[in-house]
């Protein structure tokens, strides 16, 4: 007497689709009510920086003398006011903590190996949410940067000293800017993966971004070229170099070499996160 054994049934689970992942990304990004309240805090932050020190600016502008004045409106340091170092500090630290806790968020709550069950296409995921997040940071970079600009703008009209769209240099100090937020945030997300810790890897952010630029001494050639290759130093460049005369350097670079920072700092981060999730465990 022989047994049949029953075939093992099939079933064809359909893969996810790349839109499937987008919207899946975009749904987590906006699922947590900290999330706007993140991006708002740091809008704010940066605009009322930018703000107000156009209103220092425009408090103060009579107790500088004749020449003072002359000397701000001729050498366009509205552009200054527009986004300051502060402003760019703030935007760093805020964009690079959200790129962080996108993905290490994800490893504490242990959502992300719900996903990969669900999508064992780990690089799929990752490319996703890369997409997603530069999408959004770089609307947000763009409306800030835009916000900072008007701003400021109205604020030194009062007295004569603001800066008209359409005057040179002022183009890029927007885009150098606007741009600073989804380079930020990417690295902040290449580093989560590697450190997979909300806190290790908000410092790794800090240290990486904010502290090489100002450890990195621009007086000797090697630490020179080192500072030069960070996101920070590149937009120093390039809106240093929008105003008629930039401050002198001991090494030179180009305003190209440091758009050049800025576009291979965003694909790069973007494969280190890819790569990282997809070769380490959950």
């Amino acid at each position: 007497m022989t047994t049949a054994t029953a075939a093992p049934v099939a079933h064809d689970v359909p893969r996810a689709r790349f839109t499937d992942l987008l919207a899946a990304e975009w749904l987590k990004t906006w699922s947590l009510r900290s999330t706007p309240w993140l991006y708002a805090l740091g809008a704010l932050a940066v605009v009322a920086f930018n703000a107000g020190t156009a209103y220092d600016h425009y408090k103060y502008w009579y107790q500088y003398d004749k020449g003072s004045q002359e000397f701000f409106v001729t050498h366009r340091l509205a552009l200054v006011d527009a986004f300051t170092d502060n402003s760019a500090l703030v935007m760093v630290l805020a964009l690079a903590a959200i790129g962080a806790v996108s993905v290490t968020g994800e490893y504490g709550t242990g959502l992300v190996r719900t996903t990969f069950t669900a999508v064992p296409a780990r690089r799929s995921v990752m490319a996703a949410k890369v997409l997603v997040l530069a999408a959004v940071t770089t609307v947000f970079g763009v409306l800030v940067a835009a916000a900072s600009f008007a701003s400021t703008r109205a604020i030194l009209s009062g007295r004569g000293a603001s800066v008209p769209l359409g005057d040179p240099g002022v183009l890029q100090v927007l885009a150098a800017s606007a741009l600073l937020a989804p380079v930020a945030a990417l690295a902040g997300l290449a580093l989560g993966t590697v450190v997979r810790h909300t806190g290790a890897s908000v410092v790794a952010c800090v240290v990486v971004l904010l502290l090489l630029p100002m450890v990195l001494s621009d007086r000797r050639h090697l630490t020179a070229v080192l500072r030069h290759t960070l996101p920070f130093s590149a937009w120093d460049r390039l809106t240093g170099g929008a105003l008629p005369q930039p401050p002198p350097e001991l090494f030179p670079w180009s305003e190209a070499g440091a758009w050049t920072v800025y576009a291979l700092w965003a694909p790069v981060a973007a494969a280190v996160a890819v790569c990282a999730v997809h070769r380490r465990d959950q």
